[in-house]
């Protein structure tokens, strides 16, 4: 089998794996080559224990007070031990913003609470039903690869939890195991093969309708916590492997955003040079404006002298080195959480600000089902209105996110609540909620389609309407997992590939 890369050169298959392993073009090898990947020193506090013992660095006692500590202590080696959800961890940059901060305390810092109520999918979405490779999902149009599995700090509400937790799912074919990472040469050989087979058959693949696969996030975990030499390397040979997009998914623009260093820019900028048709995504994710905005001794944000809202020194000069590279797109995405951002005032001041310097505002999400999600999920309805009222008084440019949440079948938008009946429609007395099909994987036979459930504010999942649904042409309540035969398809084009 032979790869023709976009500039002409070819690349047989002895070329692309020695033994197994990946082997880097010419191109790629001269790239690589010029990465610098200094270490840097994040002071991150892992785990309750320095907390629990009193040994963590001075500056770090008192996060955690006396009686939430024995708290959390009561619950350690049991059921509702919280490092057993999820493990805790926070670098001393966060630490700094979240002293003075309730929001940000509530983002990092473990309660018991948290393991009141363990209901919650162990594999959110069923994420592994479209995973062809261990670490690659290829639910939509695009390919999502979990890069690493860890972070510079941990969310307490992390949509990940199963993966940063290495805890056990079930998969398609009934066997149980960890979630694995991505290899670049498993992913980049099925990416060659599933868009050799598309190229084939006039632009669509002829079991899946999928189209090519032609973007890619690297996602986990953080890929900001890897090393420049190894983000270089995925970055490369996705290129090299024909996709035509590349977004990475960080928090580290606010959990340590000294990473963006002179050596990171210089990266990019040798690979923009290296692959200038290749766009560049970075998908970075604040919840709260005080993650990067300056308060004084009374809570209030500083401001510029012409009015707008001053960022801490270390966010700004970060920013202000991805942005100025007109060739990288910069979007934001958050969920609404209970306690850190469940606030119409915080984010429309967050909004404002990342749109000034360049920062679209792309998603905020309703809670995932993940596993505990009762503790932080914001009910959909109020979630709602508490987007929809932020966005009051912001220009049309600052409003472009939407409020998504995500359904098995794939991104939904929450798109209109009533407060009025539908006249003449049983189940609308109280008002409706419609619900609108964003993304839906495969050949997205679904995208466009509406669910209208009757109003329950309570509700924080789908399945608290389940008993008001009046209409769905989305078949949100009519879901079966994933055809089987899908992942046969893709187990099929991995044998192609030789593995």
């Amino acid at each position: 089998m032979c790869y023709i890369i976009a500039d002409g050169n070819m690349k047989t298959g002895s070329d692309v794996a020695t033994a197994g392993r990946y082997v880097p073009t010419e191109r790629e090898q001269a790239f690589l080559d010029t990465i610098e990947s200094p270490k840097h020193d994040r002071q991150t506090i892992n785990g309750l224990k320095p907390f629990l013992q009193d040994t963590a660095p001075p500056e770090f006692r008192g996060f955690y007070s006396r009686d939430e500590l024995s708290a959390l202590a009561s619950v350690k080696g049991t059921e509702r031990d919280v490092e057993a959800r999820m493990p805790v961890k926070v670098t001393g940059h966060f630490f700094e913003l979240a002293r003075n901060s309730k929001p940000l305390q509530r983002l990092v810092k473990a309660s018991p609470d948290e393991t009141l109520n363990l209901a919650g999918s162990e594999d959110p979405g069923y994420q592994m039903d479209f995973a062809p490779v261990e670490g690659l999902l290829h639910k939509y149009e695009m390919g999502l690869v979990y890069a690493v599995s860890t972070c510079s700090a941990h969310c307490r509400f992390c949509y990940r939890e199963e993966l940063i937790s290495q805890k056990e799912v079930e998969r398609q074919d009934g066997t149980v195991a960890k979630k694995g990472l991505a290899k670049i040469k498993d992913v980049t050989d099925y990416i060659r093969e599933h868009n050799r087979i598309v190229a084939a058959n006039g632009g669509l693949h002829p079991e899946t309708g999928r189209e090519k696969l032609r973007e890619v996030l690297l996602s986990g975990g953080d890929p900001m916590v890897l090393p420049n030499r190894k983000v270089g390397a995925w970055m490369a040979a996705l290129a090299e492997a024909g996709v035509e997009s590349i977004r990475i998914g960080t928090k580290e623009m606010s959990f340590f955003p000294k990473r963006f260093d002179e050596a990171f820019l210089s990266m990019l900028d040798n690979f923009h040079q290296t692959y200038p048709d290749i766009g560049f995504r970075l998908m970075i994710h604040f919840n709260h404006p005080d993650e990067f905005l300056l308060k004084d001794a009374d809570g209030a944000y500083l401001t510029n002298p012409n009015g707008s809202l001053k960022w801490h020194e270390d966010t700004r000069k970060a920013m202000e080195g991805i942005t100025s590279r007109g060739w990288i797109n910069v979007e934001n995405q958050a969920p609404i959480i209970k306690g850190i951002n469940d606030d119409p005032d915080a984010l429309r001041v967050m909004q404002r600000a990342l749109y000034r310097v360049g920062i679209g505002n792309h998603y905020f999400f309703c809670g995932r089902d993940i596993v505990a999600y009762r503790a932080f999920n914001v009910p959909i309805e109020t979630a709602w209105n508490i987007l929809n009222e932020s966005q009051k008084g912001l220009s049309g440019v600052e409003t472009h996110a939407r409020l998504s949440i995500t359904h098995y079948k794939g991104k939904t938008e929450v798109a209109a609540v009533t407060n009025e009946p539908l006249h003449g429609i049983p189940g609308s007395e109280n008002g409706v909620v419609i619900f609108k099909i964003l993304r839906n994987a495969l050949d997205a036979p679904d995208r466009g389609k509406v669910c209208i459930v009757g109003r329950n504010p309570d509700a924080i999942w789908f399945d608290d309407y389940e008993d008001r649904v009046i209409f769905d042409e989305a078949g949100l309540y009519d879901y079966g997992r994933v055809d089987k035969k899908i992942v046969e398809i893709d187990e099929a084009v991995e044998a192609a590939v030789g593995h």
